[in-house]
């Protein structure tokens, strides 16, 4: 099962469409493997390294893989178990400049972001079926449970994109 458009904010879509398949437990799975081969690939020495002036650190893109994927896992907690009032946005430049994700070490930055995935997992497939469906309010639009699932993992697979091409 999909998501389909009117289950998630349209600003979501690239997220969606880069997610195969409909199986995305077996997604979130895979994608965990994956991340950790990509990421463990970086020294601890590239850890503080930005492509371009202005852009995110390796260290502070897992640090927002980890506040988004936390976001997202809290969006559809709240939605599954029927809250009906709005969920907040989040800006993710401020919570990666609080994050304070350059003063740690990489590894623990990489173990950290594991186990979040790993706790997330177990969440998202301890949902019924049926609640996968619940469609709450998120920044103004409705979004489904299912749909953060989708956008958690597309999401991911966005900035591991972004690592492989410009930071390795």
């Amino acid at each position: 099962m999909r998501p389909v458009k009117g289950d998630y904010a349209e600003y979501y879509q690239p997220y969606i469409d880069l997610i195969k398949g409909d199986d995305i437990f077996r997604v979130l799975v895979e994608q965990n493997l994956e991340s950790q081969n990509i990421l463990n690939s970086f020294p601890e020495s590239k850890g503080n390294f930005s492509y371009a002036e202005g852009k995110w650190t390796v260290k502070e893109v897992i640090g927002h893989l980890m506040d988004v994927e936390r976001v997202f896992a809290y969006r559809a907690l709240c939605i599954a178990r029927g809250e009906t009032k709005p969920l907040p946005s989040m800006e993710q430049d401020d919570y990666v400049k609080n994050g304070n994700f350059n003063n740690r070490q990489l590894f623990d930055l990489i173990y950290e972001y594991r186990l979040i995935r790993e706790s997330n997992i177990l969440l998202f497939g301890s949902f019924d079926k049926s609640v996968l469906k619940n469609k709450g309010n998120v920044n103004g639009y409705g979004t489904t449970v299912l749909a953060l699932i989708f956008m958690t993992a597309g999401h991911e697979k966005h900035h591991l994109n972004i690592l492989m091409e410009r930071y390795m």
